[in-house]
């Protein structure tokens, strides 16, 4: 609940919700709309002899990008396209053909409701445009505002209670650190969706500015999941090491959670492993452990803690494939309390 609550803080900050008063459909009535197409362009088919034939392209393509809102993203513009060119023409087919009259009434009404359906899904992708491109120029890219407030009530750190900043994405937004570490400064600084550009521009407000001893750094799962090249998600992360040195901060990099698709059966959206390929994830982390290694960071290995057998995140530790449940939580804790105390230990570095 309280990762939906941040989740959609998060949206109405870029206007969502303007954008779906100004028609973009809510993320559930994606799918089923398009489902919905996807019916009637396959009953509607037969109203025109030739029409089965010469339509079956387009109705095979409405049922792929079906298939992929729901597995992907209900927002991503692509699909929405892709649903909304096919079902286009295949209404300029349908009324070019030559058809037997009359047409029953129930074709009428199938044909007079995929029209209106092709009018409204006109309309979201419309908004749904605007809604990118508004994201694309909001002054508050990487999403400074979130915690701006909760930076200026937070007090300085008292002596003999090192504050240690976890930054992160919806893993470490997610994560209620007061609960798993009682007692200690720790500071989560996660934000849903983010990736590591993103986290490198917050690390001035979000980090530096709080006066940590430490900062943990969780980044890159949503990177590769955007196709973000590993060279960039390499650069964003030493450019965020060598900002935390400077400033006499200890940074510790943690591993790329696993993910797997065992929850998929509950939900087609759970099948993580399209967008987040388990190879790539076992790179980044061979990189990220190297890169410490090379710069005498404490490297936080959540991964081999997590991981199954066959190479996945353990079905009992998430609901989701992707993000840890409470019991991956529980996992994840002493390897971090571990690797911050190790890092403590260490002098810090200002680098010149």
């Amino acid at each position: 609940m309280k990762r939906f609550v941040r989740f959609l803080w998060i949206w109405c900050s870029l206007g969502v919700l303007g954008a779906q008063q100004s028609g973009l459909l809510p993320n559930k009535e994606i799918v089923a709309t398009c489902e919905r197409v996807a019916n009637l362009m396959e009953s509607t088919a037969t109203v025109a002899p030739d029409l089965p034939r010469a339509a079956a392209p387009l109705i095979e393509n409405a049922r792929q990008a079906c298939l992929n809102l729901r597995t992907l993203s209900p927002q991503h513009g692509l699909l929405n396209y892709i649903l909304l060119t096919n079902l286009r023409a295949y209404l300029a087919l349908a009324q070019a053909l030559p058809k037997p009259q009359p047409l029953t009434a129930e074709a009428h009404k199938q044909l007079a409701e995929l029209g209106q359906l092709a009018d409204r899904w006109d309309t979201h992708f419309r908004a749904l445009l605007e809604q990118k491109e508004f994201a694309l120029r909001h002054p508050d890219r990487d999403n400074l505002r979130r915690y701006a407030e909760a930076n200026r009530k937070l007090p300085p750190p008292q002596p003999g209670s090192p504050r240690v900043v976890f930054l992160g994405d919806s893993i470490t937004d997610g994560w209620p650190l007061n609960e798993y570490f009682p007692g200690r400064d720790f500071v989560n600084r996660g934000i849903s969706g983010q990736i590591t550009g993103e986290m490198l521009g917050r690390m001035k407000a979000d980090v530096i500015d709080l006066k940590p001893a430490a900062v943990l750094v969780l980044a890159g799962t949503n990177d590769i999941a955007r196709g973000v090249e590993l060279t960039t998600i390499q650069n964003n992360l030493t450019m965020i090491a060598d900002l935390a040195e400077f400033h006499g901060i200890r940074p510790l990099f943690a591993s790329l959670l696993p993910v797997s698709d065992y929850h998929k059966d509950k939900n087609p959206a759970f099948e993580q492993t399209r967008r987040r390929p388990p190879e790539l994830i076992r790179r980044l982390n061979e990189w990220i452990q190297n890169f410490c290694r090379q710069r005498n960071f404490v490297y936080v290995d959540y991964y081999s803690q997590l991981v199954d057998s066959a190479g996945f995140l353990r079905a009992e530790l998430s609901d989701d494939g992707l993000h840890p449940n409470a019991a991956g939580y529980r996992v994840m804790a002493p390897v971090a309390l571990a690797a911050i105390e190790k890092a403590l230990a260490q002098p810090s570095k200002r680098r010149r």
